[in-house]
């Protein structure tokens, strides 16, 4: 394994898979020995009927959710996520979170414990608050836009390799940022579409150990709107971001890690269109053995899919399948 200071990545993120019950104030706990107290809880049904995907942050609070299958503004719901607990969180008993019978995937993630940092804003850098944990490189990001061009603080320390924000007061859609195609493009996760190429977004100018830029584009920074990014920086043994080409055969590409991979999002770029796919290793049967056939799409309401397009390695995964989405022949994705 790839030398990484975090010796028990369960500290960080967890995938929690349960059961609803329709109850109100249940509380949902992590499983195994780590107690992870999450400030980003990504709720997705996989059986029943079609729901969005639910994000919901402690920056902003358990009222406040987000989708990433809609372009939808913020919406305030009292109805679903309850608390954020020592070891996992509270919901009530919605639908999208808690239906008798139905099966749901919770992808956590740890920033600091609902304790967030003000930065001010200076000239035409917009002002808000990050909670950050540098350790295993993740921020939620909270800032009010300018409409000028301007830097905010991420509070990670180093370049963050992936990004995820959008306005919040506002039907727009998301803007995202990967280090693969750099800040020449913004992607869409509520769409399928290939990466945008522009400068309206991200300035052309790369994230920094301190900063990220923003143009003058509302979606990401219009005066006086608020907004959420979700920023995340590659930490060895624990997180990676890259790219691979496909070869449209069954033996597919082998991406190297450097770790097993609890969580995993694969998304094909170069002008062709296809889902935001998500692969989890609590819902493979056999991680290391077995193809993960279980599919979930960010962009999507749908519920999982069997597609057997990858496996989970000791040290990386392997596409197994020769669909255009996962390995198309000579096109290109990047990965998360």
């Amino acid at each position: 394994m790839a030398y990484t200071t975090i010796d028990d990545p369960s500290v960080y993120f967890q995938t929690l898979l349960y059961t609803g019950d329709d109850n109100n104030n249940r509380a949902l706990t992590n499983d195994g020995n780590s107690d992870l107290q999450p400030d980003l809880v990504w709720i997705k049904n996989t059986s029943g009927g079609t729901k969005s995907h639910q994000l919901v942050d402690s920056s902003g609070g358990v009222t406040k959710y987000n989708f990433t299958d809609d372009n939808s503004a913020e919406t305030t719901l009292t109805n679903r996520l309850d608390s954020f607990d020592s070891d996992g969180f509270t919901t009530d008993n919605h639908s999208s979170v808690n239906a008798s019978d139905r099966e749901y995937a919770a992808f956590q993630w740890k920033a600091n414990a609902g304790t967030t940092t003000s930065f001010t804003e200076s000239g035409n850098n917009p002002g808000g608050t990050h909670q950050a944990n540098t350790t295993a490189g993740f921020s939620i990001v909270r800032y009010t836009g300018t409409g000028a061009i301007g830097t905010v603080q991420h509070g990670l320390g180093k370049k963050p390799f992936w990004m995820l924000g959008k306005r919040l007061e506002s039907d727009d859609n998301w803007s995202m940022y990967h280090e693969s195609k750099g800040a020449t493009h913004r992607w869409k996760i509520n769409e399928a579409g290939a990466a945008q190429d522009t400068d309206s977004i991200f300035n052309d100018t790369e994230p920094t150990s301190s900063v990220f830029t923003l143009k003058t584009n509302n979606e990401v920074n219009g005066d006086g709107e608020p907004y959420v990014a979700y920023c995340w920086s590659a930490v060895q043994g624990y997180s990676k971001f890259g790219s691979y080409e496909g070869n449209g055969d069954a033996d597919g590409p082998v991406v190297y890690t450097g770790f097993t991979p609890a969580w995993l999002m694969i998304k094909v770029y170069n002008g062709n269109t296809g889902g935001w796919d998500m692969y989890d290793s609590a819902r493979a049967a056999d991680v290391i053995f077995n193809n993960n056939e279980e599919m979930l799409q960010a962009n999507a309401s749908a519920l999982e899919t069997s597609n057997d397009a990858v496996q989970f390695l000791s040290n990386g995964f392997k596409i197994r399948n020769t669909t255009g989405n996962q390995n198309g022949d000579g096109n290109s994705h990047v990965y998360f």
